[in-house]
């Protein structure tokens, strides 16, 4: 396969994401309206809103030095890179060598950092919580990505995403007791995180709209679309790191040409589809029995150490 080729597959992976994650932000705000009783909002919504704050002048404060204005380019481009190493449609894409998880998990955190700095410039009482409260749940959630995926890592040799999602996707494993532990510890994480990390439409009085609405309160126009943004492509972020690990079905080789590709973008749609669907239902069930964040990542802090001690013991008893 030729690097051309599978430049051209990375490039339009990143235009699928960037054009799916304020989709599925509206899918989710829509499954969740009439989870409640609502009509809601039309799944294009998010894409109308980004428009028209695309269209509008940002303003900021005479105080605001170089790092307030730049910091929503910044958490931006650290996301979308992010999601440049996650699979989508197709393995062995050019990014494919670098889609490490620490990569990937520090991207993310990246993008936390540099929102919680500009958040503590703005010298508000409610920018400070935010940030305070942003950078405290990217402590718990961003780190236990690599933790989680620690013991599928040590199955396949790698923490590349790539080559993990392609054993996977192969079945060369089997239904180990380990694999199947180390996807469950995994699966906890991302459900947290995405739990944690609802659209603010969704749940407009909750935690993770506040830590938000903080971050974003002294922003507007394009500044307020790449954070809005961002915050979606992070969301679709983790829903295809759930997908490639827990249903790696359908994902093409990037050398398999333009048919494999667009079979591989219809089913990780569906599956993102679906996973959206599902964590509204988890979520409308547990709307008034809200879980403590240390108590989910303890569930998969046990989750993880199991599939190691199963693993190792297995080794071995070899």
């Amino acid at each position: 396969m030729s690097f051309a080729i599978a430049l051209l597959a990375q490039g339009l992976h990143l235009l699928l994401v960037l054009a799916a994650a304020p989709l599925a932000a509206g899918l989710s705000d829509r499954i969740a309206a009439r989870l409640a009783g609502r009509a809601g909002p039309k799944l294009a919504a998010p894409w109308r809103d980004l428009m028209r704050l695309w269209r509008k002048q940002s303003v900021f404060a005479e105080a605001a030095s170089g790092v307030f204005e730049v910091a929503p380019g910044l958490a931006f481009a650290a996301t979308l890179l992010a999601a440049a190493f996650v699979p989508s449609f197709a393995l062995g894409m050019a990014a494919a060598p670098v889609g490490d998880v620490l990569v990937v998990a520090g991207l993310l955190l990246l993008a936390r950092v540099v929102l919680a700095l500009a958040a503590l410039e703005s010298g508000t009482a409610l920018g400070g919580i935010g940030a305070s409260r942003s950078l405290a749940l990217a402590a718990f959630t961003e780190p236990a990505l690599p933790l989680a995926l620690l013991p599928l890592a040590l199955l396949v040799g790698t923490t590349n995403l790539d080559v993990m999602a392609g054993v996977l996707r192969e079945g060369t494993l089997g239904l180990r007791a380990p694999l199947l532990l180390a996807i469950c510890c995994a699966g906890v994480v991302a459900v947290t995180r995405l739990s944690r990390d609802a659209a603010p439409a969704t749940t407009p009085f909750g935690e993770a709209a506040m830590t938000e609405d903080a971050l974003a309160q002294e922003y507007g126009g394009r500044h307020l679309a790449l954070l809005q943004w961002g915050t979606a492509l992070r969301r679709l972020v983790w829903l295809s790191l759930l997908a490639d690990l827990a249903a790696p079905f359908g994902l093409a080789d990037a050398g398999a040409g333009p048919l494999w590709w667009l079979l591989g973008a219809a089913l990780w749609a569906i599956k993102i589809a679906a996973l959206t669907l599902a964590l509204s239902l988890w979520q409308a069930v547990r709307a008034g029995r809200p879980g403590r964040l240390e108590d989910a990542f303890g569930l998969a802090l046990l989750l993880g150490l199991l599939a190691a001690a199963l693993l190792f013991a297995g080794q071995g008893a070899a």
